[in-house]
């Protein structure tokens, strides 16, 4: 018994069949398999020699079996049968490595051993592994067919029947998916059952009763270390609680108890041993296996290392290669017509089985360099494809028409160019490749058909909302009764007229009605959403324009004139006119109106905001008030179609009223002010107190019409420092600002009028005195009333810049 890494073996049965029970029962104790009761299992695996079986069991079940030396040249690793335990695996779990099969050690004339050791290990094992080139499957003498047919016999007539788990490891595998593997496996298993004959007692039995086959795959270990690793510890898995329900181990009903396994063992080598009538296929086929299979790989290797096919396999990576197919197809009858040269002395259907092997071998080889072949081909042909459908159409050419006309015509070219591909020892089928590239110009054709209607569609809505935003703006920038009947002939009208436009541009797509009426449709509905767009927008900016429209109403008259507030308008009338005008806006405003339905939001505003006795009844307490603008909705107005909601309405009505009571405030204040400076009469009352109070004044007047003289010189020289000061302009802008204005031009004034009187008196007298000096006062004022009055507004004459300049010059 040996120790290594923490795992223990056993030499079993050594080279000569000697059963090694002092060995085991050693190994049972080491494991202490005695404690397991049946919580074991017993794993074997079998298979060719230096097919890898060793290398398999000490990486899946971390053992320490005796690897062969690939520099030593392929020969015999394992003698007999080995035990060990599988490290960190429970249950308790054995591993038994077989001699390999077919060696050339034991001759031809001594394999009854390799009959025996399989058999034990059937007998024995719960699990048996069957290790096996993935090129051996399908083939009627590898893969050990013929052991396991006579094994399926004898173990039906020695044994009663025990369910056995068979797992058939493919080794090496190819690109082959195992889904397309498994099933020829499986059949041929089948058919290996089938023809064993049986006993009268399990004439129909099924080999399912007996056994439970599983398959798996894995990479080869020299090529693809890393993956075979990966796939090695994803199958390691499977082993943990084999004996399970469910598990690996399958059925457990004839297991022998763990402290029996060791008895139970040599009892059952002893009845194999014994049995001599066990025959195998002959030695020569043996033979002649190995060695077709030897020249079959050195033919393979020969083919890799060609010169010509390496420069094709290289030059073919980055492009298409001249008469692909001719020169690959003659570089294979080389390799094949080698091969058959050499094994032609060797049993034919072995030679015929391997030289057939070797022919899927190397189409498996080079068929990569004739996929990218066909792909480079597709490839081009697609791009080929592309420039000239591009070209077609650029010269004004249908789109039906040309994607048509190309497409049949690069087919045709493909199928030129697949031909000259073609490998003669192959029946590979082109037709995905086929497949494939009609299915990429079909894409191209259908992208450059959405790519041509997306930029027509695009087009077309360009045009349809310039031609609609505009307009539908200044419409509803002037919203009366009759805006939404315009939008809506608007809409129709550009809608019409952008739909011919886009079926005169579609006409060269062939399409279907259908397709063809969901793009006009489509256009149809974007024109509608650019208008109810723009209404939304408008929407928005309601406010804003109600104030507009109610500054206009107010603040110009019919004639667009601005407004003078001269006393003699009736505000509250063109207040409400204005306010009516700007809730007529917002009742448009309100709601989107290109359907012919009818609705009450014009009225149903005015009698809320703008009805009088509305409002006075909601003043009364004794009534219940009720808001038709209490609301979230329009009646009969769908959520969608509504712009502005009631309660909205009212919250901008107050905002409106709020900030336009200002303009009005001020219009009332410009109307009493404009009052106030044209009414300078005392009021009747006074007047009637001055003329019984002032009676006696007015008698003693008419009694000396000297005073009346005096008064009227007087009445001229106030009338003079009146005008002169412009008493009533200065007081406009309050009383102390006009005090104290006034109090700066009294004295230059007075001094003024006092000069301007001295000169008069200073002319040569005249006949009429009286008349002269009234004459003389009247000219004065006068001057003095022109130069207020040029004062006024603004323009100076010549004359009052003399005479202003003649006063400085005297002062």
């Amino acid at each position: 018994m040996e120790k290594s890494d923490g795992c223990c073996s056993t030499h079993l049965i050594d080279g000569d069949g000697a059963f090694n029970d002092t060995g085991l029962e050693q190994l049972i104790k080491e494991v202490r398999l005695g404690e397991c009761g049946l919580s074991y299992a017993i794993v074997s695996i079998m298979g060719p020699q230096s097919s890898g079986k060793s290398t398999l069991l000490n990486h899946l079940f971390g053992t320490s079996f005796r690897e062969m030396d690939a520099f030593k040249g392929r020969s015999q690793t394992t003698k007999g049968i080995w035990m060990a335990r599988c490290a960190g695996i429970e249950p308790c779990t054995l591993v038994m490595d077989l001699e390999g099969t077919d060696g050339r050690e034991r001759g031809e004339d001594d394999t009854a051993f390799e009959k025996q050791s399989a058999l034990f290990a059937l007998a024995v094992s719960d699990i048996v592994l069957i290790n096996m080139w993935c090129h051996d499957i399908g083939r009627e003498q590898a893969a050990n067919k013929p052991l396991l047919k006579t094994v399926f016999q004898v173990m039906m007539r020695l044994f009663s029947p025990r369910k056995t788990t068979l797992m058939f490891v493919i080794r090496d595998k190819t690109r082959t998916p195992l889904e397309n593997l498994e099933p020829v496996l499986r059949e041929d298993i089948q058919k290996i059952w089938d023809s064993v004959p049986k006993p009268e007692a399990h004439k129909e039995t099924r080999l399912s009763e007996f056994f439970n086959v599983e398959v798996v795959a894995l990479s080869s270990y020299e090529e693809k270390e890393e993956q075979f690793k990966e796939q090695v510890a994803s199958l390691r898995q499977r082993f943990f609680h084999s004996i399970a329900p469910g598990g690996l181990a399958g059925d457990r009903r004839g297991v022998v108890p763990a402290s029996g396994f060791s008895f139970s063992a040599q009892e059952i080598w002893k009845v194999i041993k014994e049995n001599k009538d066990l025959d195998l296929p002959a030695h020569k086929v043996m033979v002649a296996t190995v060695r077709c299979e030897e020249i079959a790989n050195e033919k393979y290797g020969s083919f890799v290392a060609n010169e010509k096919w390496c420069q094709m396999e290289e030059a073919v990576e980055s492009g298409p290669v001249s008469g692909f197919g001719k020169k690959l197809s003659a570089i294979l009858n080389i390799s094949l017509s080698e091969y058959d040269a050499e094994a032609i002395y060797f049993d034919e259907g072995v030679r015929s089985a391997k030289q057939k092997q070797l022919e899927e071998k190397l189409l498996q080889l080079v068929q990569p360099a004739h996929q990218s072949m066909l792909g480079h081909i597709r490839s081009g042909t697609l791009e080929k494809f592309k420039e000239a459908f591009d070209k077609a159409l650029n010269a004004g050419e249908g789109f039906s028409l040309a994607a048509q006309t190309c497409t049949q015509s690069y087919m045709a070219q493909f199928d030129e160019w697949c031909a000259d591909a073609v490998i003669e020892q192959a029946n590979w089928d082109t037709s995905k490749v086929r497949d494939k590239l009609r299915r990429d110009i079909d894409a191209h054709v259908a992208s450059v058909h959405a790519a041509k209607l997306s930029e027509l569609t695009s087009s077309f809505e360009a045009k349809l909302n310039a031609a609609l935003s505009g307009p539908v703006e200044a419409l509803l920038d002037g919203a009366n009764s009759e805006t939404w009947s315009a939008i809506k002939k608007l809409l129709l009208r550009e809608t019409e007229s952008a739909v011919a436009g886009f079926c005169n541009a579609i006409f060269g797509f062939d399409m279907d009605e259908q397709s063809k009426d969901k793009l006009i449709a489509s256009l149809e509905n974007y024109g509608r959403g650019v208008v109810e767009a723009k209404a939304r927008e408008e929407s928005g900016r309601v406010l804003i324009r109600m104030k507009d429209r109610f500054s206009m109403l107010f603040s110009h008259d019919s004639d667009s004139m601005p407004r003078i507030w001269t006393g003699k308008e009736d505000i509250r009338a063109i207040t409400k006119t204005a306010r009516s005008a700007s809730l007529k806006l917002l009742s448009v405003m309100a709601a989107i109106r290109l359907d012919d339905d009818v609705d009450n939001i014009e009225t149903t505003l005015s009698s809320a905001l703008m009805d009088a006795k509305n409002n006075a009844a909601v003043k009364d307490r004794s009534i219940i008030p009720f808001d038709p603008l209490a609301s979230n909705s329009w009646e009969k107005i769908p959520s969608t179609r509504t712009l502005i909601t009631p309660v909205q309405c009212k919250s901008l009505w107050r905002q409106f009223k709020t900030e336009t009571e200002y303009t009005v405030t001020q219009a009332i204040s410009a109307q009493e002010a404009h009052k106030r400076n044209n009414n300078w009469l005392p009021p009747p009352w006074a007047i009637v107190a001055l003329l019984v109070l002032g009676f006696n004044e007015f008698m003693t007047l008419l009694r000396n019409p000297l005073y009346l003289g005096v008064i009227f010189v007087g009445f001229l020289l106030v009338k003079a420092l009146w005008v002169q000061l412009d008493i009533s302009g200065e007081f406009r802008n309050g009383a102390l600002p006009g005090l104290l204005s006034l109090s700066s031009k009294f004295v230059p004034t007075i001094m003024n009028l006092l000069k301007r009187l001295a000169e008069e008196g200073q002319k040569p007298a005249t006949a009429d005195p009286q008349r002269n000096a009234t004459k003389s006062f009247q000219n004065g004022s006068s001057s003095f009333s022109d130069s207020s009055s040029s004062a006024s507004s603004g323009v100076t004459s010549p004359k009052q810049e003399t005479e202003y300049s003649n006063t400085l010059k005297d002062d």
